[in-house]
């Protein structure tokens, strides 16, 4: 136990400060692109950080022998996109509440009111598909990654001004270059990304030990624990990014990741196993149309606020609390 718990939190150490290489890199990549602060943010950074929860879907759907493996899979595709819509907003409300004191938050509401708009379609579609059975479901994986792709070119040509420059901290790997290379910040982001992805993959097993060691069922794990564990790079990049003053790479991050989550590990799934989703997998897909219906109305207003973003964390305890009762029931 003395052991699991050490590389618990050695392994979430090391995948901040990975993060904080990441985020820097992706900063200079983005402005090497020539692009906005909500492009590098909802293409490049979640594209980036998304790896690890898909790589652990499509470990579990491809290579899992047993069908509590395979529910990890699944439970990763449904779990992940409940904890950044409810926990990952939630951080950077109180985190922007902490550091500043203020209501107001720096973004493009309306762009990403559009974004959540774009999720809460591609997820009832996934949701619907888990209720029923017809034997060509499997290829509708297809449609899910066309729609990311679309989903890109959109991002990228709808894109705002350059990121600026003075926005920009020195590449951390060239701290005393004024204007690095484009192959040196990809060199940093890519290096960082390595880090990131293999201290993740410890921090879910040591994730999956605790869950053993506590008594909890491969179907909790696979929706209560495995999820916070691979949302832990974008929870990370959000609290470094806010930090920093630069709310809009934050929300953008998190939007950006809720569509990949949305599409490429359920693209996975659907592909791969039945895709039949019962009482828990359910409930996780209601709340997160909640907290996204809650996000939409409120950036589509340009009214969300800290309080805001803080709130949708609330039905993230509602889950935890439904599986308490379901499980133990």
């Amino acid at each position: 136990m003395f052991l699991t718990l050490s590389l618990f939190f050695l392994s979430a150490l090391i995948i901040y400060f990975a993060c904080e290489y990441f985020v820097n890199g992706i900063e200079w990549v983005g402005h090497r692109l020539n692009l906005g602060a909500t492009a590098t943010g909802t293409v490049l950074a979640a594209f980036g950080t998304a790896l690890p929860e898909s790589a652990v879907t499509f470990m579990a759907v491809v290579f899992g022998s047993s069908p509590e493996q395979k529910d990890i899979g699944v439970g990763a595709a449904m779990g992940g996109p409940l904890v950044l819509a409810t926990l990952a907003y939630a951080v950077v409300g109180l985190t922007l509440w902490r550091t500043r004191r203020t209501d107001s938050i720096n973004a493009d509401q309306p762009r990403l009111a559009r974004d959540q708009a774009w999720f809460m379609g591609v997820f009832v579609f996934k949701v619907g598909l888990g209720l029923l059975v017809f034997a060509w479901k499997p290829w509708l994986a297809l449609l899910f990654v066309g729609v990311y792709a679309l989903y890109v070119k959109r991002e990228l040509s709808n894109d705002e001004a350059c990121l600026d420059c003075e926005d920009l901290e020195p590449l951390k790997l060239r701290p005393s270059d004024e204007n690095p290379s484009m192959a040196w910040a990809c060199v940093q982001t890519v290096l960082a990304l390595a880090v990131i992805a293999g201290a993740s993959h410890v921090f879910v097993n040591q994730i999956e030990l605790l869950g053993i060691a506590f008594g909890a069922s491969p179907h909790l794990a696979a929706l209560l624990l495995a999820p916070v564990a691979t949302e832990l790079p974008e929870i990370m990049n959000a609290l470094i990014w806010v930090r920093q003053g630069k709310e809009r790479l934050a929300l953008a991050n998190i939007s950006g990741a809720m569509m990949i989550q949305a599409t490429i590990p359920s693209a996975l799934g659907i592909a791969m196993t039945p895709w039949l989703l019962d009482a828990p997998l359910l409930m996780a897909g209601l709340l997160t149309l909640v907290s996204i219906s809650i996000l939409w109305i409120r950036f589509r207003s340009s009214s969300m606020s800290v309080t805001g973003l803080a709130g949708v964390g609330g039905l993230y305890g509602l889950f935890v609390l439904y599986l308490a009762w379901h499980f133990l029931a």
